[in-house]
């Protein structure tokens, strides 16, 4: 914390600059209202202006015409700027409009800003009992003794008996109206920054991918030493303490009884009297998808990485076939010159070895008389046969939009719905075909995850009933 370092942090960081811009009102204010507050990521362009222009005539009718001047689109403009880091203009995977999103710096400013607010209680017990808790997870996870671990095990064991027993004979006790308050508030303010965090993972994904890209399209060095090269800096991503985490939080969030689980626990929370009187904003209660909305954005940044690969390795392979068609193409027009202008020479061509070839006699084939085939003129006439042709007729066709369709009205009361459930409802009527057939949409529509496995019954042909073991398929609305 020098003062070089302060002044240098001040002039260039972009949560700081942002702060300290004129035109800062402006920005933190827009953006929560149309990104933070209602928990969006992507916006298209020419809804971000439309609304931005809104924005921009309330302002002007309150505090005069001259306030901001410019318009929304030159607003945006200045604000994607990669020099300012305030807003990430992007295009999709599909269509050709651009995107727009918060950048981790700017989310940083705004949340920044919300902690000066004054708030309506500090809840200091409740985060004194997380600390706490999280102490003791750390020396339970890492105790290497057993008769400590044992020890500590059975004195967690005789609290929840006597919890049991108090709970006996005196009944539950009525809960403390403020401690509950409290911690909704606490879990509430920890789930948006975990939201706020996911936009900084996100970032570090991309920064990798474009670092990716960049190398490949600079690098002279041999494909196998370039690719080592990447491995290693996904490698350093992958293991590091973040990679992990987010690997471990995505396990933990795909399971489907973590996901009931949470789900449950909001729902009875939401009904409780302390909560209902606060009116509490929704946001904690649909946690659940914004959490996989966030980290399905994260797979995909991820994602990116894989296919830039796929991409940079077809390419080479194109580059040396087109090399060795180049080289054959010269071989052959010099054979065509030497065959039009023979040469006068004995010698015409000599080719440069690193040791001598040697012919031994005894290395031969022995010479084997070519076969005669004898050809009899005989004349062709047209066959018939009893066979049945409707076999050509019957043969399996899966419509894959029948199948998209289904998953989309399924969808409608929903927000994620697996490939169990959905043959549950509509039974396989083409067999292990049109399983495929789920399987493809899923690979491409929506989220496969590999680290589980699910059996899925099919009944074959002639009757006979088998099980196809495949990763875990979810469709999202």
């Amino acid at each position: 914390m020098e003062h070089d370092y302060l002044f240098e942090l001040k002039r260039t960081h972009p949560t700081l600059r942002l702060l300290a811009a004129d035109t800062a009102p402006l920005i933190l204010g827009f953006l929560y209202q149309v990104f933070v507050r209602p928990n969006q990521r992507g916006i298209r362009q020419d809804e971000l202006e439309s609304l931005l222009d809104d924005y921009l005539f309330g302002l002007r009718r309150s505090f005069g015409d001259d306030i901001y001047p410019r318009s929304g689109a030159q607003y945006l403009e200045a604000w994607a700027d990669p020099t300012r880091g305030i807003l990430r203009k992007y295009y999709p995977d599909r269509g050709d409009e651009p995107e727009y999103d918060l950048t981790p710096a700017t989310a940083r400013a705004i949340d920044w800003i919300q902690g000066l607010e004054e708030k309506r209680f500090v809840g200091t017990e409740s985060r004194l009992r997380i600390i706490i808790e999280l102490l003791r997870e750390i020396i339970q996870t890492t105790e290497q003794n057993p008769d400590t671990v044992i020890q500590e095990l059975e004195r967690q064991k005789q609290e929840i008996e006597q919890k049991i027993a108090e709970v006996r004979d005196r009944g539950v006790a009525p809960a403390d109206s403020t401690r509950v308050r409290e911690q909704f508030f606490q879990a509430e303010d920890m789930a948006r920054r975990l939201l706020a965090d996911f936009r900084q993972v996100e970032y570090n994904f991309r920064t990798l991918d474009r670092e990716t890209r960049e190398l490949i399209a600079t690098s002279d060095k041999p494909k196998g030493d370039l690719l080592d090269e990447i491995f290693q800096d996904q490698d350093v991503i992958r293991d590091s303490d973040q990679g992990r985490s987010f690997q471990g939080f995505w396990e933990l969030l795909m399971t489907p009884a973590r996901q009931s689980e949470l789900q449950k626990m909001l729902e009875a929370i939401y009904r409780l009297e302390e909560i209902r009187e606060l009116h509490p904003d929704p946001f904690l209660e649909k946690i659940r998808y914004s959490l996989l909305e966030s980290g399905e954005q994260v797979y995909k940044t991820a994602n990116q990485l894989v296919e830039q690969l796929r991409r940079f390795l077809d390419d080479q392979a194109w580059l040396e076939n087109r090399r060795i068609m180049e080289l054959i193409k010269e071989v052959e027009k010099k054979a065509v010159a030497v065959k039009n202008e023979p040469p006068t020479g004995r010698s015409f061509t000599s080719v440069s070895q690193v040791k001598p070839t040697l012919n031994l006699p005894m290395s031969r084939n022995l010479f084997t008389p070519s076969r005669v085939v004898l050809l009899e003129e005989t004349t062709v006439e047209d066959g018939s046969s009893d066979s049945a042709a409707d076999l050509l007729y019957e043969q399996i066709y899966v419509d894959e939009q029948r199948l998209r369709t289904r998953i989309q009205r399924l969808l409608q009361t929903r927000s994620q719905i697996s490939l169990p459930e959905i043959l549950s409802r509509h039974p396989l009527e083409r067999g292990l075909a049109e399983l495929v057939a789920y399987v493809n949409i899923g690979c491409r529509e929506g989220l496969v995850d590999e680290e589980q496995q699910e059996k899925i019954p099919i009944t074959l042909e002639d009757g006979s009933q088998r099980q196809v073991r495949l990763p875990r398929v979810l469709f999202v609305r």
